[in-house]
């Protein structure tokens, strides 16, 4: 240990505290509660947090304090020695989600903190000063972080609790973050996009990061947002689609990105956003578009597992308020051919034609059906009808009403749509035409082909309905950090 430094700002109000190490300029070293356990009883410490709750009484204070998805009890007594009187009142008084620094004394209580993660090691605390002091709060983030199985078990007893409404958390989503759930989230959303570069990556790929401002549309139709560009039309991109198959006509053989897709849909629904993290990826076909099938299926399994075993601390704290069955998978998925998932819907009682799209009850039911058959969450459908897919989607050599295409489902809701890309420029400008696509606002697209381009496909999927599914909860809202839909714009 080493003394306190003399430049301290607590030094004046609390006197000297020593130290566990020096800090290079403040001779402090901050400790991170989840670290915290009974067997350092008797160390000493210094934590930066929030104030999750207080409770006073007399010359005694107790104070729960949360960093992120952890929680340790603060202890205060009132003594001759280290803590006096006005410092417990000083403590009592600091607002709900102020930020304070305490420092002192850890030990292992005689009973396990039930109200805390850490349940078998308290603080004794010997400093306290408020860094930052709360305003007047929206609402309170323990009411936030309940889950609705104890609003509801209150319910039957008698009780009322706070339920906070979805509007005004994300009216106040600064705040709502701050939630354990929420920060494990979060991290958790962090870590698909890790684990899917680190999957690509060691599949040869390069990333890349294309145009979201462009001349035309990506994918077709109206759901585009138009914009004003230096005096002439242009339009947020709805996909990365083009520029990933101009990468390929560029020789990088195998791309992704990870970036901002923009959809001008009127779609209120748990699982639309006007705004999402796409991930993207592209890649030359050296025989058959299975070879894409193959690499999204070894990254998605990539993806499950490296979830599962490096964020099961986030995963518990999830479930804590969104309890939720775990992720089912396999090592290799089922691809099932939508001729196969038409009959096993028509088997299950469902009027459906040949060439007709699945809805989203017909989504969700041939997902249990795979489920029950199979037992996982997530499989490809393939060779879906050419009339439901993009104009760009290659059709099918041996029968051109189907396309070589296919989605990718998890807990029975669509979450990719990829396929084989056309890549002759003038059959490409037929099907552009045949969709209703302005050919000449895509003209350096299909031009880019004109060059020498390899058969490739690839597929896109968006990062917060991967989220949402893989936790199993019911509203993409809660796995967007700040939504965008057709009635939010702010904050």
């Amino acid at each position: 240990m080493t003394e306190a430094d003399p430049e301290d700002p607590l030094r004046e109000q609390y006197g000297d505290l020593p130290r566990i190490q020096s800090h290079p300029q403040t001779g402090r070293v901050w400790t991170d509660v989840v670290t915290l356990r009974g067997d350092m009883d008797g160390q000493e410490v210094l934590l930066r947090g929030r104030v999750h709750t207080t409770r006073g009484k007399g010359k005694s204070a107790f104070i729960v304090l949360r960093q992120n998805t952890a929680t340790v009890q603060l202890v205060m007594f009132a003594n001759d020695k280290t803590v006096s009187k006005p410092m417990v009142k000083y403590a009592c008084g600091i607002p709900r989600e102020s930020i304070i620094e305490v420092g002192g004394v850890l030990v292992k209580p005689e009973q396990e903190i039930a109200s805390c993660t850490q349940k078998d090691v308290e603080l004794h605390v010997t400093l306290i000063k408020a860094i930052s002091r709360s305003a007047e709060l929206p609402f309170e983030v323990i009411d936030a972080a309940r889950s609705e199985l104890e609003i509801e078990a209150a319910a039957e007893r008698g009780e009322q609790m706070v339920r906070v409404s979805q509007a005004v958390r994300l009216d106040n989503r600064y705040i709502d973050l701050r939630t354990p759930a929420n920060q494990a989230i979060f991290r958790v959303q962090s870590g698909v996009c890790q684990l899917f570069r680190e999957s690509l990556y060691s599949r040869g790929f390069t990333e890349i990061h294309s145009p979201k401002l462009i001349a035309g549309t990506s994918e077709g139709g109206a759901e585009v947002f138009h914009v004003g560009y230096m005096g002439r039309p242009g339009c947020l991109a709805q996909s990365p689609q083009l520029y990933k198959q101009m990468a390929i006509c560029a020789d990088l053989d195998r791309v992704f990105e990870i970036g901002p897709v923009f959809r001008a849909e009127n779609s209120n629904t748990h699982r639309h956003l006007c705004e999402f993290t796409g991930l993207d990826m592209e890649m030359q076909i050296k025989e058959h578009y299975n070879e894409v099938l193959d690499v999204l299926d070894a990254m998605f399994v990539h993806i499950f597992s490296g979830l599962q075993t490096r964020y099961a601390h986030e995963l518990e704290a999830i479930n804590v308020q969104y309890p939720h069955q775990a992720f089912q998978f396999l090592e290799h998925n089922p691809r099932i051919e939508f001729k196969e998932g038409v009959q096993m819907l028509r088997d299950a009682g469902y009027e459906m034609g040949d060439f007709d799209d699945l809805n989203t009850e017909k989504e969700r039911k041939l997902g249990e059906l795979v489920k029950a058959k199979y037992g996982t969450d997530f499989y490809i459908l393939t060779r879906f009808p050419a009339a439901v897919r993009p104009f760009y989607t290659m059709p099918c050599p041996d029968d051109g009403n189907y396309s070589n295409s296919f989605d990718i489902f998890m807990r029975g809701e669509e979450i990719i749509s990829g396929a084989q890309r056309i890549h002759e420029p003038d059959f490409l400008a037929q099907r552009a035409a045949e969709c209703g696509i302005e050919v000449e606002g895509i003209k350096d697209y299909i031009d880019s082909f004109r060059f020498g381009a390899p058969p490739h496909g690839g597929a896109g999927v968006g990062l917060e309905r991967v989220v949402m599914l893989f936790l199993g909860l019911d509203n993409i809202r809660k796995t967007s950090m700040f939504p965008r839909d057709p009635n939010r714009l702010t904050p």
